[in-house]
């Protein structure tokens, strides 16, 4: 078996059995092709069966020089995965990353937007145009439901249950998932499909789509990073933010004002709830409440 058979089975292994997302089988594949890219540049004929730890040490040490520990953590993750899938299929009998530990990272705790930030973000918004509308729109979903950038670009009109109170969000490996949306989010989704999107000529392939460009046409995520990074230079923020800030803020401020860790979770769309307790981090200032309120010797 040599290289390119094993990463295109390796890819179609992610897809149909583990239902990653493109996006996430591309990552996972990166990680490969950095390996198969030393052995190129250093001569060393080696395959994925028989591929020895000590190479894989060597590759590790030479791109530790260039890349941060955290980045160095995620490839050896990734390189265990694909040889983890190797010994899974019976290609090999050892998974040569058993023994090589990962670098020891802090967590990184996310950035949070307050209140007041994410308002001043929100009004500096330019609402005489069309587009400001939408941007508008835009930002309270991802505020209001805690979206990623990806499930927000791919949100159709077909997906909007506004009688019910609910949205449908596509998520990681298409994974679906039903997230409460309050009136006031309502409101402007629909103040921009009425007077914005219905005077739009759009092409037939993206009729259902519920956000869309001057041309009628998907937004791509590097615009929803430009309009917000635009809204924070022109409100002279100071803090370097992301439309994921915006995900983080959500789920610290539910968090700060006594909600469930399973309940936001379950509106994150995380697999784990390891993941979603690192908002536990960001602010403990309401544990002392929660203490007081429900403990019974007081």
């Amino acid at each position: 078996m040599n290289w390119t058979n094993a990463l295109n089975d390796y890819k179609l292994y992610l897809k149909i059995e583990r239902g990653l997302s493109n996006n996430s089988i591309d990552n996972y594949s990166f990680d490969v092709k950095k390996l198969i890219k030393h052995l190129e540049e250093n001569n060393i004929v080696s395959s994925p069966v028989n591929i020895q730890k000590q190479t894989i040490q060597e590759f590790i040490y030479a791109i530790s020089k260039t890349i941060n520990s955290r980045s160095q953590s995620r490839l050896i993750s990734g390189l265990k995965g694909f040889f983890n899938y190797l010994v899974f299929e019976d290609y090999r009998f050892d998974n040569p990353l058993d023994t090589i530990d990962a670098p020891k990272i802090g967590r990184k705790l996310p950035d949070t937007l307050s209140e007041q930030e994410i308002n001043n973000l929100i009004s500096a918004v330019d609402l005489s145009t069309p587009q400001g509308e939408r941007n508008r729109c835009i930002l309270e979903l991802l505020y209001g439901c805690g979206l990623r950038v990806s499930e927000l670009t791919h949100l159709k009109i077909s997906d909007l249950f506004f009688d019910e109170g609910y949205i449908k969000v596509t998520g990681k490996g298409d994974k679906q998932r039903f997230v409460p949306i309050v009136p006031a989010t309502q409101k402007f989704i629909n103040i921009y499909r009425n007077e914005v999107r219905n005077h739009m000529v759009i092409p037939s392939e993206y009729k259902d789509t519920l956000f869309l460009n001057r041309r009628g046409k998907q937004l791509t995520r590097a615009m929803i990073f430009t309009i917000v990074k635009s809204l924070a230079i022109k409100i002279n923020l100071g803090k370097t933010i992301s439309p994921h800030t915006f995900r983080h803020s959500f789920a610290t401020h539910l968090l700060e004002n006594g909600a469930d860790l399973r309940a936001i979770q379950l509106m994150l769309g995380h697999e784990s709830i390891t993941t979603t307790e690192i908002y536990m981090h960001v602010d403990k200032s309401h544990l002392k409440d929660v203490m007081q309120s429900y403990h019974p010797r007081q």
